[in-house]
């Protein structure tokens, strides 16, 4: 048995631009699906009694750090002046991290179906992982802008493609990479690149349905998934 996960990072950062006049006064994450913001779907995924979620926040971060003063089990980090972005973000997270691997969520995906939390975790092999990311078919796109990022060959290792599945937003990432990086601001895809390169990053697709809640007609697509009014 691998040591169990329990800690998840959530990126919530961002400015939400796609969202255009609806993060005018509200950032992103604490924009309504049905009666819930996307920040509590995206919590609601941590069903371990022992989970802990650490939120990365900038853009109208005082109304996310309010918001989120009923949940005990989440620290918020405030990037100042500047977005880290998604790799910096978990790199200047590195003191609240216990363990040397964790999950990280985007604040802004939808799931129907299986947890996808459990999902990876089945899947995860931390003696030859570094990192393994939730994909969705291209046919499961309901309102994602690109076209793919990834494909998975026969042996479940990643490679970079325009005509494959899309990264929904969660994997586990082993973090000691992060300590050794120099950069401050910096995406993700630098140390997935790394790992493509090394062949240490493995991918699987997701079974449920899977919506990027980036634009205002996501948000409708998404209670139509969820069946909420």
């Amino acid at each position: 048995m691998y040591p169990e996960l329990t800690e998840v990072m959530i990126f919530a950062a961002g400015f939400g631009t796609r969202m255009k006049k609806l993060t005018v006064s509200i950032p992103k994450p604490l924009i309504k699906v049905g009666s819930k913001t996307l920040i509590d779907h995206t919590l609601s995924l941590l069903q371990k009694p022992n989970m802990t979620a650490i939120v990365n926040t900038h853009y109208k971060h005082e109304l996310i750090r309010k918001h989120l003063r009923k949940y005990s089990n989440v620290t918020v980090i405030v990037e100042e002046p500047n977005i880290y972005e998604t790799g910096g973000g978990l790199k200047n997270a590195l003191p609240l991290i216990k363990s040397d691997a964790i999950f990280t969520l985007n604040s802004d995906s939808i799931y129907k179906g299986n947890n996808p939390l459990d999902i990876l975790e089945k899947a995860w092999d931390p003696t030859y992982m570094e990192a393994l990311l939730l994909l969705a078919p291209q046919e499961k796109n309901l309102d994602h802008p690109k076209k793919g990022d990834f494909s998975i060959d026969q042996n479940n290792l990643l490679k970079r493609t325009n005509s494959g599945s899309i990264y929904t937003g969660a994997q586990i990432i082993k973090t000691n990479r992060f300590s050794k990086m120099n950069l401050t601001n910096f995406s993700l895809n630098i140390m997935w690149d790394k790992m493509i390169s090394e062949k240490t990053i493995y991918g699987l697709e997701y079974s449920g349905s899977w919506i990027d809640v980036g634009t205002p007609v996501g948000i409708k697509k998404a209670e139509k998934l969820l069946k909420v009014p």
